[in-house]
Formats: structure tokens, C-alpha cells, sequence
């Protein structure tokens, strides 16, 4: 099996399968909105994948996989306005203006990482199922026997809600924030170096971020705004609840105080990542994928053959 995955690396490296990690070839493909077309079909071509995963299918020109001679698996990566929700936001819509400009001839499977956004993003393209973005292997880590003052991390691009949110813990801890963008080795650098994660929303509306999994995998406790879908995950028992920048300070001031006391979290948290690894994720949806497609046929609207 060759599977090539397609998007921008700085986010989506993390959550792909990586070559070696499984008896598959794969490859990575950086592209981001705005990207070379032409050149992409070329590595695609050249690779001669039996099936292909791309990361935000919103962001792919019309037509061009519309002939890729392979299955081709769109994944939705970003919240959109749920049906029938209360919660509207500027950001929710203009997400959802840029799905609709999605070509649906291009995907025989669409997959969104959140149950809650489907039955929107149903009017756009078909969903076809919905999961969490998987973690790649590579950054699974065991569990230190012992917890010394806690060193916490949040990484993800700046915004008001999320500046209001840490503000005090950056004031009080030591917190580092890398807000611009981190490459596949120096996000595992970064996960290595600390021992707390943090999560927080991008804007005040409920969301499931992919970082949650990323921190769980790298025997991280977690700090999260509350989720929602959960995923499996337990409030209190997975992961720690903070619903504001208050309660994030309250904790982190706690862990330097007792920085033992949330360790068996730490331990569930570790172990519920598991469902989250690539190198068991991605062989069984693609597999799906492929015998879906077999059985039922591809969603792309083809030309109809000349006579």
C-alpha cells in the first residue's frame, strides 16, 4: 500500500502516518492554500499512491483530483457553525464561507473531526464519517516515574480570547507559547521539553483541538478548556478542566505546590492516547475507505463518457 498524505506540514505533519511506521510507503506533501497545483499533481503522479488523505480539502483547486486514478479521502480540520447551534462567531462563518468553496468532484470520502459540524458541512460535500485528527508515533513518550515543578506549553497562533485566557498564567509561570508555526522535529522537541500542555479554544466556541491528543500522546497533563465533542476523553479522569484564566492559574500554582498530586491523570490521559495513534488510525480508515468505494462506488461527479 502507498498513501500519500497532502496539506500544510507545519500542521498536519503531526498527525500523519510516517513512512517505516507501518509495512506502507508513505509520503508527505506540503501544500497550503494558494499552492502550486501543477507541481502537486507531478509528486502525486511521480509517487503513484494506491489512495490519498488531504488535510483541509477546502484549500484544493477545482479539478485538480478530479482524474487522480486513485481514492481520495478529504479530512475537515476546521470548526464551522454546528446545525441547530446557538453559538455564531465571525470565525465560524468565514471557515464556513472557504469550505464552500470545496470541490467535491475531488474526494470519494469526506471525514470531519467533529460529529457536531456534519450536518453543516453535509449541505457542502458528503461526510462520510467523523474522528479526531491522529497523532504520528513518533510522538508517543513513556511517562517519567516522577514529577518535578511543572513546565507548561501552549502552542497555537495568538488571538484575544486566547491571550485573555493566559494572560495570568504567563504572568505568574514560566509558560511558553509558540504562536507562529513549529516544524515536525521542533514540535517534538518542544513536547519532550515540557510536561504540561495546554489547551485553549481559538475563540470562545465550543471545539475538540487536535493539540489535546498531541499532549496526551507525550505523557503531557492536560489543561483544557472544556471539549466538546470529548472524543472518549473524561474531564478529571483523562485530563484536568479550566474554564478560565483563574482556574488555568489555580492549577499551575497547585502543581508547583504538589507536583505529584495529578499523576494518575497523567497516567490515563497517556493510556487513552493510544486510540489516537497514527500507525493504528490511518490503516484501518483507509482500509475502510477502500472497501467503501469498492462496494458503493466514489461520490465524484464525472463527465459522462463520449459516445
Amino acid at each position: 500500500m502507498r498513501l500519500a498524505f497532502v496539506g500544510q506540514s507545519t500542521f498536519f505533519e503531526a498527525c500523519a502516518l510516517a513512512d517505516g511506521d507501518t509495512p506502507w510507503t508513505t509520503t508527505f506533501l506540503e501544500f497550503r492554500k494558494g499552492g502550486d497545483v501543477e507541481r502537486l499533481r507531478h509528486q502525486l503522479d511521480r509517487f503513484e499512491p494506491d489512495a490519498v488523505v488531504v488535510f483541509r480539502p477546502e484549500v484544493i483547486d477545482r479539478g485538480a483530483l478530479t482524474d487522480l486514478p486513485c481514492p481520495t479521502l478529504g479530512f475537515l480540520t476546521e470548526p464551522i457553525p454546528r446545525h441547530g447551534g446557538h453559538v455564531t462567531h465571525e470565525d465560524l462563518l468565514r471557515r464556513l464561507h472557504e469550505l464552500r468553496d470545496v470541490d467535491p468532484t475531488g474526494f470519494d470520502r469526506v471525514v470531519s473531526f467533529d460529529p457536531h459540524i456534519a450536518r453543516t458541512a453535509d449541505d457542502v460535500l458528503p461526510i462520510w464519517r467523523s474522528a479526531p485528527l491522529p497523532v504520528a508515533d513518533r510522538y508517543y513518550a513513556p511517562i517519567p516515574e516522577r514529577s518535578g515543578p511543572p513546565r507548561p506549553l501552549f502552542v497555537g497562533r495568538s488571538t484575544k480570547h486566547r491571550e485573555r485566557f493566559l494572560e495570568r498564567a504567563k504572568h505568574h509561570y514560566d509558560v511558553l507559547h509558540l504562536a507562529f508555526g513549529i516544524d515536525a522535529d521542533g514540535l517534538e522537541e518542544a513536547l519532550r521539553d515540557h510536561d504540561v500542555g495546554i489547551n485553549v479554544h481559538n475563540e470562545p466556541y465550543p471545539s475538540f483541538e487536535n493539540r489535546v491528543c498531541l499532549h496526551l500522546a507525550a505523557a503531557h497533563l492536560v489543561l483544557s478548556e472544556p471539549l466538546d465533542p470529548l472524543h472518549g476523553l473524561e474531564p478529571g479522569i483523562d485530563f484536568l478542566e479550566v474554564h478560565n484564566g483563574g482556574q488555568l492559574e489555580a492549577a499551575l500554582w497547585t502543581m508547583h505546590r504538589f507536583p505529584g498530586l495529578h499523576h494518575r491523570i497523567r497516567v490515563r490521559g497517556r493510556r487513552k492516547a493510544e486510540q489516537y495513534r497514527a500507525s493504528a488510525v490511518w490503516p484501518r480508515l483507509v482500509r475502510d475507505m477502500l472497501r467503501d468505494v469498492a462496494a458503493l462506488g466514489g461520490r465524484r461527479v464525472r463527465e459522462p463518457s463520449p459516445v
